[in-house]
């Protein structure tokens, strides 16, 4: 099993064409290095298919899903100077399902209107 301690989101959308080395540079140009068992997820610019690069500390693995109907809830209105963002696993099971892993908080809660 691939142990992954971290998870990163790369907000920038990604051409879905690029294979592990490509989106090893992209992840050493926006992050400064690819740390051992951290993961870097990726999208394409229509949200509808994600890459996730893992470093295991010998090399990388790459991963691709695709949704068949609807989009993966990406985050969209982030700020150049904004830190990059971490993903919990809940969020990260929840992404790769489709669903809205921003909202799981609110979702954990039933309240009365």
């Amino acid at each position: 099993m691939i142990r992954i301690d971290s998870l990163w989101l790369a907000v920038e959308p990604m051409d879905m064409r690029a294979g592990a080395e490509r989106l090893l540079a992209s992840v050493v140009q926006v992050f400064g290095r690819a740390q051992a068992h951290h993961g870097y997820l990726f999208s394409n610019a229509r949200t509808t298919r994600i890459k996730l690069l893992v470093h295991d500390g010998f090399g990388v693995w790459c991963a691709a899903r695709r949704l068949n109907a609807g989009r993966f809830d990406w985050p969209r209105e982030v700020s150049a100077g904004t830190a990059p963002m971490t993903l919990t696993q809940q969020q990260f099971d929840a992404l790769v399902l489709g669903l809205p892993w921003q909202r799981l908080a609110q979702m954990q809660v039933i309240t009365r209107m």
